[in-house]
């Protein structure tokens, strides 16, 4: 069924996308998708390159009569966020993505779709193979691993590409040009526990925290959802508290940045107070629906009896967890002064999980502003120092301040204006845009942001939308067939 998206408007983006769909290319497991494009560049006849860690670079010359202009760089993201629901059979690493037409969106079969970054790489490659384009000298370049660290952007080389304009084509709304972005850094957490023997008298409990939207930690922080995380943490301090339930075994989130949907744990609990824990899980459905049904109308708390576990996690370090993730600074953290309805600061506590003697933590912190994210690191490494943790920050990367002089902002700007009859807003976002890092190697590219409309990027949900693709392609061709003069 996925084939018959090749039939959407315009075809050489939608066609591109297709082929993309068919390559598994979740992230640092992107060999494939690599080989793939660089045997595009290559049976385009252009000037292809793969440097030492992944990232692809395609040259097309200036169309004739073009040469005169500034070089523009079209650049977006080869891997794509591996999110399936907990009912869908499917490898990321093998099988491919069955998207489907609905409505006017595409979406994918219980898994994310890769729209984020696949139509941007699509609409790249419609470009590079145009005949009919009018353009000035063009370089495509396609980084690897931006969804777990932007290790492309991180290792790409000083002096490699040669232009003046980058635009980035990773922005998940049509008619918004992007100008700025958030800065993070990822928080790592270790707890070290020894494995006790479960005691005679117990029954072991499967706790399930579901049906959560999940979604992007940077652009759907903002919207106020549920975090599987938190809410599994929030009833096993009651629980271990009022009950005297013992932890076995957690496993909640999936992905650095993604809003965790599910979040499991084994749980033991004396033969007597079974009953009681039974109760106390439906008195925490209600109070998480009550206070979170507005945005989570499918959320779900279920216990169900289980194998027993061979062990359990030490009562102190359990304790120690428990209150060191409830403590935890989650969602957004401060809004911004300078551009209205921007989440300046937010961290999210995207990943919980235990396996032979270690319970790993990840959180992603953000900010746009740099010590407003130093200050976040630092409650975040007291917090869990204070139950005994271990903590180690990796992966930081700046933020991208906004330059409202900039000349392709300006042009792109009046383009939009005469094309579609309205001015684009201008924004920041608050993601990790490679454009941070790629301005930190090249300081003197002009840069900007933009994309057709998505939902719910790394979740499930995630779909895009036709008309939006259509403008999105229109207008770059206007933009790149008005190039501004060197």
């Amino acid at each position: 069924m996925a084939k018959e998206i090749i039939n959407l408007e315009p075809k050489a983006v939608w066609e591109n996308f297709y082929k993309l769909t068919q390559i598994p290319r979740p992230s640092k497991k992107e060999e494939k998708i690599q080989a793939f494009m660089v045997d595009f560049g290559k049976s385009l006849g252009l000037v292809t390159e793969k440097d030492s860690v992944g990232n692809v670079l395609i040259r097309k010359p200036a169309t004739p009569g073009m040469e005169n202009r500034k070089g523009i760089i079209l650049q977006g993201h080869l891997d794509m966020v591996p999110q399936k629901n907990s009912g869908t059979a499917h490898d990321f690493e093998k099988d491919p993505i069955d998207a489907f037409i609905d409505g006017e969106w595409v979406r994918a079969r219980g898994t994310t779709l890769g729209a984020d970054n696949g139509i941007g790489v699509a609409s790249a490659m419609a470009v590079l193979a145009a005949k009919n384009l009018v353009h000035g000298p063009i370089e495509a370049i396609f980084t690897c691993d931006e969804e777990t660290g932007m290790t492309g952007a991180l290792g790409l080389q000083p002096k490699w590409l040669k232009g003046d304009i980058l635009l980035n084509m990773d922005s998940e709304e049509e008619g918004e040009l992007y100008v700025g972005c958030a800065g993070g850094i990822n928080a790592n957490i270790e707890f070290e526990y020894d494995e006790v023997i479960v005691p005679d008298g117990v029954k072991p409990f499967k706790l399930v925290i579901s049906g959560l939207k999940g979604g992007h930690s940077g652009l759907d922080i903002n919207l106020g959802r549920g975090n599987a995380n938190k809410l599994l943490i929030r009833f096993l301090k009651y629980a271990t508290r009022e009950l005297d339930v013992r932890l076995a075994d957690i496993n909640g989130g999936g992905m650095r940045n993604a809003i965790p949907r599910e979040a499991i744990g084994i749980v033991l609990v004396q033969d007597e107070d079974a009953e009681q824990l039974k109760k106390a899980v439906k008195k925490y459905e209600s109070i998480y629906k009550f206070e979170l049904g507005a945005v989570e109308p499918t959320l779900s708390f279920t216990i169900e009896e289980t194998d027993k576990p061979k062990s359990m996690i030490e009562e102190r370090v359990q304790d120690d967890l428990i209150d060191s993730v409830y403590a935890c600074p989650n969602g957004v953290i401060r809004m911004s002064d300078g551009m209205a309805g921007m989440v300046e600061t937010s961290t999210n506590l995207s990943t919980i999980k235990s396996q032979k003697g270690v319970i790993f933590v990840k959180c992603l912190l953000r900010s746009s502003v740099e010590s407003a994210k130093e200050d976040l690191v630092e409650q975040v490494d007291s917090v869990f120092a204070l139950g005994g943790s271990m903590v180690s920050f990796d992966g930081g990367y700046p933020g991208w301040k906004p330059n409202m002089e900039s000349q392709i902002l300006k042009q792109m700007k009046e383009i939009y204006q005469i094309k579609f009859g309205k001015t684009p807003a201008v924004l920041g976002i608050h993601a990790g845009l490679e454009c941070g890092i790629l301005g930190s190697v090249y300081p003197n590219w002009d840069m900007i942001s933009f994309g057709p409309t998505m939902r719910s990027p790394h979740s499930p949900d995630e779909r895009v939308n036709v008309p939006s693709v259509q403008k999105f392609w229109d207008f770059l061709v206007e933009v790149l067939k008005n190039a501004p003069a060197k």
